[in-house]
């Protein structure tokens, strides 16, 4: 008896290191690890946000362009022509392409100001999280580079960081409202656009974006130094919102695509040659539904 004894406790040993090696390997090849199980693995994945491309409701943020500025009549908001939540059927906003042209006004909200700078930004998103919209769109950042000069645009630095605060308000207020994010138009385009016509000229004259409009004829290299700042400036705006856009699961940058829309004469105001008309709103309107309905972000 003496001499089975420890045999059998050996036995015993040997079989259970044997059950926990097979139990370890078991977790190896089905991604468990101790403590966790396959079902808490597929639930923490189901449980990253997705994009929703068809949002039930839309609040609007942003400068002068979201409010239709100069669109309809002189030195006036025109909200119904709006890209982003507009009812004018010639345009078909994104707010009437997603919801519906009946059920757009009820839900959907344009809280963009005129003269609008990405530093209002946070004040804006704290409205448009009092709706607890779906989705959010947001264009700003042309007023940042429409200065009286080219020295007066916002600096890098705080137009960065007015972005992340502006996010991350929205996030504090309503965490799963979706961001679409549009690029700043190339206003060097607009200048080339314009700048051969003596009307155009006389209009741009009165003081809109004398960063880049100023002297529009001026071939000077001060004059061409100052309107290159102020597309290099644009660009690094549309970087910033590329990059801070990145770091939200839920919010979508448009790619540069309003930056690189060959936006021509026939789709500016015709009382200012600068901001959309009725055909660059519904452009927009259409850049910007293409992608908020895109199954993947743009690259």
């Amino acid at each position: 008896m003496r001499t089975t004894a420890p045999r059998r406790r050996r036995v015993r040993r040997t079989l259970a290191g044997a059950g926990a090696a097979a139990a370890l390997t078991a977790g190896v090849l089905t991604g468990c690890g101790p403590g966790d199980s396959g079902d808490e693995g597929e639930r923490g994945a189901q449980a990253a946000p997705r994009w929703n491309t068809a949002p039930s409701s839309i609040a609007a943020v942003g400068d002068s362009i979201t409010r239709g500025f100069d669109a309809c009549s002189v030195l006036a908001d025109c909200p119904e022509v709006s890209w982003a939540t507009g009812n004018d059927p010639a345009v078909r906003s994104l707010a009437a392409r997603l919801l519906g042209e009946a059920e757009a006004p009820a839900r959907s909200w344009n809280l963009a100001v005129t003269g609008s700078r990405m530093a209002d930004l946070p004040g804006q998103l704290a409205q448009a999280a009092a709706y607890k919209p779906d989705l959010v769109t947001v264009m700003v950042g042309s007023n940042d580079a429409c200065r009286p000069t080219a020295l007066s645009m916002t600096p890098v630095a705080e137009f960065r960081s007015g972005f992340e605060a502006a996010l991350a308000g929205l996030r504090a207020a309503s965490p799963t409202t979706q961001v679409y994010v549009s690029s700043v138009p190339d206003l060097q385009r607009l200048w080339e656009q314009g700048k051969d016509d003596p009307m155009v000229r006389k209009v741009w004259s009165l003081g809109i974006c004398q960063s880049m409009l100023a002297d529009p004829l001026s071939a000077a290299l001060g004059a061409k130094t100052r309107r290159e700042q102020v597309r290099a400036r644009v660009v690094e705006y549309n970087e910033v919102l590329r990059e801070v856009c990145a770091k939200d699961p839920l919010c979508r940058y448009d790619g540069g695509a309003v930056f690189q829309y060959p936006f021509s004469v026939e789709q500016l105001s015709r009382w200012d040659w600068f901001h959309p008309g009725r055909d660059g709103q519904a452009r927009l309107a259409e850049l910007a539904h293409r992608q908020v309905t895109a199954a993947q972000p743009p690259r």
